[in-house]
């Protein structure tokens, strides 16, 4: 699902960065969402690593989905070339879902269906290497395929 938003110019501080695609990992709990973010990062390292966005829990810090909290989280990582989200399950998915029909997300944000966990890291270190939106997502989603027996 895609937002539908312009022509994906630079996010604000645009010319010192180049364009990526950032990532947001929505979650009901801030420490999933903040540990998710840093496996990812971690595992992405060896070179630049993409800006990660955490958006868990509730703006009081209980467990839940803050649309304000996803709001800022995409605005913090966007760089230019749109932003993924991950969501881990029910009204996060719901909460991206809206925010993208109601245009609050930066240009180019998309919600990726994939595995939360596996799906992040594919996407952060498929951002990392410089691919465009379209790949990073398809990154994300092929995590489904992952076998773990």
């Amino acid at each position: 699902m895609t937002a539908g938003h312009g022509d994906g110019d630079a996010a604000a501080g645009a010319g010192a960065q180049p364009a990526l695609v950032g990532v947001v990992l929505v979650s009901h709990s801030a420490q999933v969402a903040e540990s998710v973010a840093e496996l990812a990062r971690g595992l992405a390292a060896g070179g630049p690593v993409v800006p990660v966005g955490a958006a868990g829990g509730t703006s009081a810090g209980g467990l839940g989905t803050s649309a304000e909290l996803v709001v800022a989280a995409a605005r913090e990582v966007d760089r230019g070339a749109g932003v993924a989200l991950l969501a881990d399950l029910g009204s996060s998915v719901l909460t991206v879902k809206a925010l993208l029909l109601e245009d609050e997300l930066p240009p180019g944000s998309r919600l990726v269906d994939a595995p939360f966990v596996e799906g992040a890291v594919a996407a952060v270190v498929a951002a990392s290497a410089g691919a465009p939106l379209e790949q990073v997502a398809e990154a994300a989603a092929e995590a489904y395929a992952y076998r773990k027996a």
